[in-house]
């Protein structure tokens, strides 16, 4: 409800930060407060973009930027029981192709055929090795280590807070462009009673 054209994104922290943190949850008879993931954030959304630019924070406080008319946007919340901080660890099986590196020098043909096939079938949308295998594209992780290392695809490890506790995400996704010049006339209407 806080988001809108014209709103400012701290703004919208504010607000979801001041919703997840009211409630807590009840886990094997034990009470806990639920705590906004401070280092997690939504986005906005470009053609073939997930992360196009604009950072929409959870928590109160980040950039005082503003949305504007025709974006898109991912709205993610993050919570969590443990302490609202994640980080990198444990084996990694989901990347992206970098949306900023058109092509650099490949050596090894199974690198290139590997990276054809991502443009193909991918683009700089996430996908995981379990696709890569189940498309026939089996012995892929020399070769998807070497575009890793190459700056050319990007790895997303699992996220993690302190052991034993509960993370929860929820998404959604908004596009704000303004009313056509019907629906304004519509709405200056008097409604009939």
């Amino acid at each position: 409800k806080a988001a809108g054209i014209d709103v400012k994104l701290c703004d919208i922290g504010e607000a979801i930060q001041e919703v997840m943190e009211s409630y807590e949850i009840e886990l094997n008879g034990k009470t806990h407060q639920v705590k906004c993931i401070r280092n997690l954030n939504g986005h906005s959304i470009g053609p073939y973009q997930i992360h196009a630019g604009k950072t929409v924070p959870i928590v109160k406080g980040g950039p005082a930027t503003r949305m504007e008319e025709g974006e898109l946007y991912a709205i993610e919340t993050f919570g969590s029981t443990g302490k609202g901080y994640v980080f990198e660890d444990g084996e990694c099986s989901h990347y992206m192709k970098d949306f900023y590196v058109d092509s650099k020098p490949l050596r090894h043909p199974k690198a290139k055929g590997l990276l054809k096939f991502i443009d193909q079938n991918y683009g700089t949308l996430a996908f995981c090795r379990k696709w890569l295998d189940q498309a026939g594209e089996t012995h892929h992780i020399l070769a998807l280590k070497q575009l890793v290392d190459a700056g050319i695809v990007n790895t997303c490890p699992p996220l993690y807070d302190v052991t034993g506790s509960y993370v929860a995400q929820y998404e959604h996704c908004l596009l704000y462009t303004s009313p056509s010049p019907r629906d304004r006339q519509k709405s200056r209407m008097p409604s009939s009673a």
